[in-house]
């Protein structure tokens, strides 16, 4: 069975510029340019680095048809469209379809916490309402729910579900995976301290969060690896580390906000019930952006 494959490498987790009133879309769109003029494979719009769960429903539809027409085919467009409702998910991702992206970015339900049943039903339902590649995301430290790779077996024989963002963090889980699913899925690391290790299980690239700030170099992460130098990738990975675990010191995209701010990429607002990055973690942040020259 052959499937639409989205792309290879980095993708930017994109995070959405906000203003006291609402969106920046000034600054959205330079950031869109800057991402793709640094070479980054992909961009991830309305995920959960874009605030998606504060977004309304206007609001999350205006930014994917924003990102959509800025983008104006450069490189693959993302939606994020998953919900704990499927039916929600079902009518955001038949928008992102009618705007022309290029596939959807689908969330475990949160909060619900369903059986593996109730996912691969659900999965089911938004992938047969999806004019697009469908791409399952997993983050169970955010949601509650983990997708087992029993599931992704079950889910791979979709002909419209075509990868996975693992973020499950379980290495031994995720090699599971790969042996469940084969080549029948592709799939994508949803943690940017496992880059490289799951590039060497057959991985195809990451949905990354470091990419916000380094695009040319997340990209080369990658590069690296596909042209053969495993070591020289695995160089890389291990000298951004200490900058990625800074980018978690609190919940994304508090960190990731405050680094973009402080490149004056734009401004340190996030949506509540998220706060500005504090102390003593925002010193720690902005010394690991030192290091890199990236303030």
């Amino acid at each position: 069975m052959l499937k639409q494959h989205v792309f290879t490498g980095a993708a930017t987790a994109l995070i959405t510029p906000m203003k006291s009133d609402g969106i920046d879309y000034e600054r959205y769109g330079k950031l869109i340019d800057w991402q793709i003029e640094s070479g980054i494979n992909a961009l991830v719009v309305c995920g959960t680095s874009g605030e998606a769960p504060t977004l309304t429903d206007n609001e999350h539809c205006k930014i994917l048809e924003y990102a959509v027409k800025r983008v104006n085919g450069r490189v693959p467009i993302i939606a994020g469209t998953g919900s704990n409702d499927t039916s929600h998910a079902i009518m955001m991702t038949q928008y992102a379809c009618a705007i022309g992206a290029n596939a959807v970015l689908c969330v475990t339900p949160y909060y619900n916490r369903p059986t593996q049943t109730g996912l691969i039903r659900s999965y089911s339902a938004i992938a047969d309402a999806s004019a697009v590649p469908v791409i399952v995301y997993n983050v169970p430290s955010r949601t509650g729910t983990n997708i087992e790779p029993a599931t992704y077996g079950v889910l791979a024989d979709h002909p419209n579900i075509c990868a996975i963002k693992e973020a499950n963090g379980n290495i031994a889980k995720i090699v599971e995976t790969f042996r469940v699913v084969g080549d029948r899925l592709d799939i994508y690391s949803g943690n940017d301290d496992q880059i490289v290790p799951i590039l060497s299980m057959g991985g195809k690239g990451v949905i990354s969060v470091l990419s916000n700030t380094m695009p040319q170099q997340t990209v080369e992460l990658c590069k690296r690896f596909f042209d053969g130098d495993v070591a020289g990738s695995a160089k890389l990975q291990m000298e951004l580390l200490p900058y990625i675990k800074a980018l978690f010191l609190q919940t994304n995209p508090i960190p990731v906000k405050a680094a973009l701010a402080k490149m004056g990429l734009c401004q340190d607002i996030l949506r509540l019930p998220l706060t500005p990055m504090e102390e003593p973690y925002r010193s720690r942040l902005y010394d690991e952006m030192k290091k890199l020259d990236l303030i």
